[in-house]
């Protein structure tokens, strides 16, 4: 498939193509040739066999494609939940992919918020002291939790319920407070994986609604779906196919092709 039918600049393909060299600070995350096999009971599994990415600091991407292509080990290594067996990963101007365990996960807590589909909330805590958390184990002052919490809480527009426990909000609404709880550190990146995996429709299309003002607001979102609606959403959509990328379409470009299949319908 030629280049410009994948939407890549010849900028992206530069610094991708630049190994070794540590891309300028406007490119928040860079892949060059990552891959990861497993062995599976002696079967080798190469579930990524060579991802070459680009991602600009503010950018909206999704990440999709079907169980299988390795979207789910992409997301564990852009994550830095784990490491590739060969190529880069950069993160914010730092090559993870040959750091330890013990640095990955300070990388991991300071720079990466994650979204999961499971809210992942304690039951007996207000929104408030859910979001609070992660800075409770970073060690900030009372005050100052308080002030970053209420804050994260006011860009989901649940500052309203701060003080409700998780049962009596509805599902958007927890989500809206997992994803506030993601963004309290201020992290590089915001790593949603399949965040309206247990909402309705019109409650997923809410969230989605978030997740655009959270970039309109410079939050860099990774999105990982199999769902082409979802995807539909961000700014610019990469569909991995067998461990490579099959595809990197602006939102125009992806949102033609499905009209044009009828897909996501």
């Amino acid at each position: 498939m030629a280049d410009a039918a994948l939407g890549v600049t010849a900028e992206r393909q530069a610094v991708v193509a630049a190994a070794g060299a540590a891309p300028s600070p406007e490119w928040v995350i860079v892949t060059r040739g990552l891959t990861r096999s497993y062995d599976m009971g002696g079967e080798i599994v190469r579930a990524l066999r060579g991802v070459d990415i680009a991602v600009r600091r503010n950018e909206y991407v999704a990440i999709m494609g079907p169980s299988g292509s390795g979207k789910s080990t992409l997301m564990n290594l852009i994550g830095c939940l784990d490491t590739p067996n060969e190529g880069e990963y950069w993160l914010n101007g730092q090559l993870v992919s040959t750091m330890s365990d013990d640095a990955l996960a300070r990388v991991r807590n300071k720079e990466i918020g994650f979204v999961f589909q499971t809210f992942n909330l304690l039951p007996r805590a207000s929104a408030l002291h859910n979001v609070e958390l992660p800075l409770v184990y970073a060690g900030l002052p009372a005050a100052e939790r308080r002030r970053k919490a209420e804050d994260a809480l006011r860009r989901v527009q649940l500052d309203h319920r701060m003080h409700h426990k998780p049962n009596e909000l509805s599902g958007g609404q927890r989500q809206r407070v997992a994803i506030a709880r993601a963004l309290v550190n201020d992290p590089s990146i915001l790593l949603a994986d399949e965040p309206t995996g247990n909402l309705d429709s019109q409650t997923s299309s809410e969230i989605m609604k978030v997740f655009e003002s959270l970039s309109q607001q410079g939050q860099t979102v990774i999105m990982v779906t199999h769902e082409p609606d979802i995807a539909a959403h961000a700014r610019r959509i990469i569909v991995l196919r067998d461990g490579v990328v099959a595809s990197d379409e602006k939102q125009n470009q992806f949102a033609a092709r499905l009209q044009a299949t009828g897909a996501g319908h």
